[in-house]
């Protein structure tokens, strides 16, 4: 878990792999952030593994087609640093970028809203197992952010369910808590260095190729 508390909302940030957009382009989340400089890194929303859903990355709008699972929602990140889960079949990417969204995050769904848990014991993503590796990110107040990362799938560590990883979010005070890729991709990274352990399988602790991560950096 990360605590993390900037003095500007600029220092909230994501980053493409190999700083290129496309579904095909990959690279670990430690690649990533060394590239970038970033002091905190956790994966993002692998928007390459879908050809639909909104991608807007630093005020960039790469991508404007409705995802198919609009339902789970999107996690809009505004130039004030502020968050607001949205969906998709409701604005379009253009009214987003009108609105002030400079990242959105698509992949979810939504876990803590207005400082309360929105997801139930039964959710859960695709076909995913109920305990897995997690990633998530959450705001608690202004400038003031959390990154949960569960590790999963291995004897030390079984994972989180969907409603565990919002327990946390509530109880370390996330007023907006939103889920992203989790698995294989789930990776948390600090100062230069994978701090959890990352594994697809349970066999092999490596990090999954992803197409973006979010970060903290200058």
């Amino acid at each position: 878990m990360a605590d993390i508390q900037v003095s500007s909302p600029e220092y909230l940030k994501t980053a493409l792999a190999q700083n290129t957009y496309g579904t095909n382009v990959t690279a670990k989340t430690s690649e990533t952030a060394a590239a970038n400089n970033a002091i905190l890194a956790v994966n993002g929303d692998y928007y390459g593994a879908n050809s639909t859903g909104y991608v807007i990355k630093n005020g960039v709008l790469y991508r404007d087609t409705v995802r198919d699972n609009a339902a789970y929602g999107d996690l809009a990140i505004y130039a004030d640093g502020s968050f607001e889960v949205i969906y998709e079949n409701e604005i379009t990417a253009q009214e987003l970028i009108d609105k002030g969204v400079v990242n959105l995050l698509a992949f979810g769904p939504s876990l803590v809203e207005n400082g309360e848990i929105v997801v139930d014991t039964s959710t859960e993503v695709g076909r995913a197992m109920s305990s897995n590796p997690r990633s998530a990110i959450g705001i608690i107040d202004e400038n003031h952010y959390i990154i949960v990362v569960a590790d999963g799938r291995t004897s030390e560590s079984q994972g989180l369910s969907l409603y565990q990883l919002a327990e946390v979010m509530k109880q370390y005070g996330a007023q907006t808590a939103y889920n992203l890729d989790g698995g294989g991709s789930s990776t948390l990274y600090f100062n230069g260095q994978v701090i959890n352990n990352p594994t697809t399988n349970g066999n092999t602790i490596s990090e999954r190729a992803v197409s973006d991560i979010v970060y903290i950096g200058y």
